[in-house]
């Protein structure tokens, strides 16, 4: 089939009209409106290095997410110990993550072997030890457990950044775990870099905590805490524009937790027109808000993010229909973000910035500059040779070499793959290896021509000799290009992308297009001698 010339011509115009469809919108920016809507609408899509943004490498303190699932752990068991009436006197998670206990029967401990096994298999005991008084027990977390707590930790956190950084709007962002605690981000465009640090590096987690006012605030400061409660800290207009730290007494326990929350939107106070966010919580959220307004009316109900108290206000009655409201002298923007972290979800374990990079539009503006030079002084330089050492044949191999081009960026916006700087280098060895196919045959070509061989001859002989060379040379530096994308990162993806997709499109252009120019002009045109 593919030695029909027509059928040649007929993929040559496809590909090449799709490749420049691809191409509208990043050759033409303003299109009509009633054109517009008949064309694809994405540009190429510009890496980091090219459009400006903000890279950074995140660490997922993995350590703390296991902390908070000891603290859990703990309260459950107390009430798995409690509903077996197994009697103990002290029971707590400690500093080092682990569970420490005090059993008060000699049976105690074989009860509790059963409990974990029945009910906690996640546990295990660490060390047991009798002294007067009482079994001492330690509990861990089993060692494969916390091992996959943490690599689900990390997982987590990827999908919460990424939905983060969906609603804040930034197009084209790559998250990538790196190792075993690590993720890369990168967020091309980027206008406001404090702003996305600070929406990416919030925890967000959104805890309902009762007010202790059964005891003294005063004393607690002093140092005599309560068992059972903690101090928090809120802040406050002092009257006079700055804002002070306001010390809560708060009860321990969490009574409800974002993770139930369905959604959170802004919006404005009718009485004072200052912005609040607005959280309505799933069924069982609902559920459980209607049952802890019910319980504590009259106390005061502390709204805490991030361990920071944004208001306490008094319950006046049996809150149903699973509303609520987060106020906290909010700017618009600071109430927006809010909004998405809590929308997005809570981090399951702090994240903290180990390296930071900004790239500025300018700079992008000028390595976009550059490599367009630089891949036109290749593409100019290439041209001039090849139509000075193989006269009208190399002019075959520049013309198809534009084509190249036009089909490899059509391939790229075609399939939204990113442009990085790198990439643009990918594109100027490219341009190269294209010609580098040509060489081969042309030179073949020549040797055939020497012998005595006839034109149609010649070529039929160049190319058929030239082609397995030419396919070797170009699949092993494919192979090599491929491994560069599949183990390499951000630079090193970009260039070894353009150059894939270059390969592939050499061997098409080089090899497919320019015998079918040739055998145009034998075929239809009969030329007796070839300029080469």
């Amino acid at each position: 089939m593919f030695k029909s010339l027509k059928v040649r011509w007929a993929i040559t115009a496809a590909v090449t009209l799709v490749s420049l469809y691809c191409l509208v919108p990043t050759l033409v920016p303003e299109l009509p409106s009633n054109i517009g809507k008949f064309v694809v609408t994405d540009k190429i899509r510009l890496g980091l290095d090219l459009q400006g943004g903000m890279h950074m490498i995140l660490e997922v303190d993995a350590d703390k997410a296991l902390e908070t699932m000891m603290e859990r752990t703990a309260d459950d068991l107390k009430e798995s110990l409690m509903d077996n009436k197994v009697r103990f006197r002290r029971l707590a998670k400690a500093q080092d993550a682990t569970i420490t206990m005090e059993l008060t029967e000699a049976e105690g401990k074989a009860a509790l072997e059963k409990i974990l096994k029945e009910h906690h298999p996640e546990l295990e005991i660490a060390s047991s030890t009798v002294r007067e008084g009482g079994q001492f027990v330690t509990l861990i977390y089993n060692e494969k457990r916390a091992a996959d707590l943490k690599k689900l930790t990390v997982e987590h956190s990827v999908e919460t950044i990424r939905n983060r950084i969906d609603q804040f709007g930034v197009t084209e962002p790559e998250i990538i775990p790196e190792g075993n605690d690590r993720i890369m981000v990168q967020l091309p465009g980027i206008k406001d870099p404090e702003r996305a640090k600070n929406l990416i590096g919030k925890t967000a987690m959104l805890e309902f905590k009762i007010v202790d006012e059964e005891h003294s605030l005063d004393e607690a400061l002093r140092g005599n805490i309560p068992e059972g409660s903690i101090i928090a800290y809120g802040s406050r207009d002092d009257g006079s524009g700055a804002r002070g730290k306001v010390p809560y007494l708060l009860k321990n326990k969490t009574l409800l937790t974002g993770a139930s929350l369905e959604t959170a939107k802004v919006q404005i106070s009718d009485r004072f027109g200052e912005p609040h966010v607005s959280i309505k919580f799933n069924s069982q959220g609902a559920a459980d808000f209607d049952r802890i307004t019910n319980e504590n009316v009259r106390k005061r109900l502390a709204i805490v993010l991030d361990g920071v108290v944004h208001s306490a206000p008094v319950i006046q009655e049996r809150i149903s229909g699973g509303q609520a409201q987060i106020t906290g002298n909010f700017t618009m923007e600071e109430a927006r973000d809010l909004a998405i972290v809590l929308r997005a979800g809570a981090l399951p374990a702090p994240v903290n910035i180990l390296e930071e990079t900004t790239v500025g539009p300018s700079l992008g503006s000028d390595s976009i500059r550059q490599g367009v030079i630089a891949a036109l002084i290749g593409f100019v330089l290439v041209i001039i040779f090849m139509a000075i050492y193989y006269r009208l044949s190399g002019l075959v191999a520049d013309s198809v070499l534009i084509l190249n081009i036009i089909v490899l960026l059509g391939i790229l916006a075609g399939f939204k793959a990113t442009l990085t700087l790198p990439g643009i280098a990918g594109i100027v060895l490219v341009i190269g290896m294209a010609v580098d196919a040509n060489v081969l045959i042309f030179e073949r070509v020549r040797e055939e021509l020497r012998i005595g061989k006839t034109p149609s001859a010649a070529i039929d002989a160049g190319y058929g000799k030239a082609f397995i060379t030419i396919l070797d040379a170009n699949i092993t530096t494919l192979i090599a290009a491929l491994f560069l994308f599949a183990f390499g990162t951000g630079p090193i993806k970009g260039f070894a992308l353009t150059l894939s997709i270059g390969i592939v499109v050499s061997m098409f252009t080089a090899i497919f297009v320019t015998r079918a120019i040739f055998d145009y002009f034998l075929w239809n045109k009969g030329i007796k001698k070839i300029s080469i």
